[in-house]
């Protein structure tokens, strides 16, 4: 791995404007009042960089994914899909217990949910357990439900197996008939990203002054192993959302793949698109910015995947 870099320049007035290059990109100094500040840490770990003109305003937030509790189809080996809403198990009402006693401390400013009811009893036991969230709206949002498997759900998963292998694709990617595809699920992903860059936007956009930079924590360093609020320590904004394991799987490789969200130190793709154990959890750092009325992505990077040893504690 390389060693961290950073990048300080200063900007002085001049009667005309200067050209510069900077991380393989063009800048000009004009008179006009102009700041830029750029720090780079170790691109295989966690990132945050800023640049900032003048009358230019972004927004960083940490989001959480959860996976709900196990349910008895979980238990049982069979697909549940969207057709199926099945609560949680005694064992998985004692996970969705175990990720609140774990995320108890941390801060969170929205909570987002499926509207299937595991994922909602997996949201209602960490809120119970959060100190912090007494009182916090849950929004219910169909966006987030499980990826649809047609005419496989209620089935066992090990048919579903047999059924992608005979077709040649992965488990992930097979789809069943009258079940949703993969590029159907991504849609409803980045429908979703896009309505809770509203929702974050509407809520906190206002908290920013005119003259800052940001909402944001301080720089972060690689985050320590284990931690509950690794990456969001000192951010006041962060969005956690309950889900679907086959949702999250594509929501995480649309994340990357498309969206060049950076993966933390020790990860690699295999495990980043593997399937998170009932209330696992992966966190981000989201930047946005208001560009014609409208919020839009600028910067995304990962924490941490796929954390699930608060279940074994």
């Amino acid at each position: 791995m390389s060693s961290p870099h950073v990048f300080t320049t200063g900007l002085h007035h001049r009667s005309s404007p200067q050209v510069f290059t900077l991380l393989g990109l063009h800048f000009v100094s004009t008179p006009v009042s102009t700041r830029l500040s750029v720090v780079v840490f170790t691109t295989a770990t966690m990132f945050r960089s800023s640049v900032n003109f003048q009358g230019m305003k972004q927004l960083t937030f940490g989001l959480t994914l959860v996976r709900h509790g196990e349910t008895r189809y979980n238990k049982e080996g069979l697909l549940q899909g969207q057709a199926i809403d099945c609560p949680l198990s005694e064992i998985g009402l004692q996970q969705a217990e175990a990720a609140g006693r774990y995320l108890k401390d941390v801060k969170f400013s929205n909570v987002f949910v499926s509207d299937m009811q595991r994922a909602q009893q997996t949201a209602e036991a960490i809120l119970k357990r959060s100190s912090w969230c007494s009182g916090l709206q849950m929004v219910c949002e169909p966006l987030l439900k499980e990826k649809s498997f047609g005419t496989a759900e209620g089935g066992r998963v090990q048919d579903f197996r047999e059924m992608a292998k005979a077709a040649g694709q992965s488990v992930l990617s097979f789809t069943a008939p009258e079940g949703e595809t993969q590029e159907q699920v991504k849609e409803r992903v980045k429908e979703f990203l896009e309505k809770m860059l509203l929702h974050i936007g509407a809520d906190h956009w206002d908290d920013l002054g005119e003259d800052e930079a940001d909402l944001s924590a301080p720089q972060q360093t690689p985050p320590a192993e284990g931690m509950a609020d690794d990456g969001v320590r000192g951010v006041p904004v962060h969005a956690l959302v309950v889900t679907h394991g086959a949702y999250m799987c594509v929501a995480v490789r649309y994340f990357v793949e498309e969206l060049g969200c950076s993966l933390p130190q020790g990860s690699d793709k295999a495990h980043a698109f593997s399937l998170s154990p009932n209330t696992g959890i992966c966190r981000f750092l989201l930047t946005m910015r208001k560009e014609d009325d409208r919020f839009k992505l600028a910067e995304m990077c990962c924490v941490f995947v796929h954390r699930g040893d608060h279940v074994k504690q």
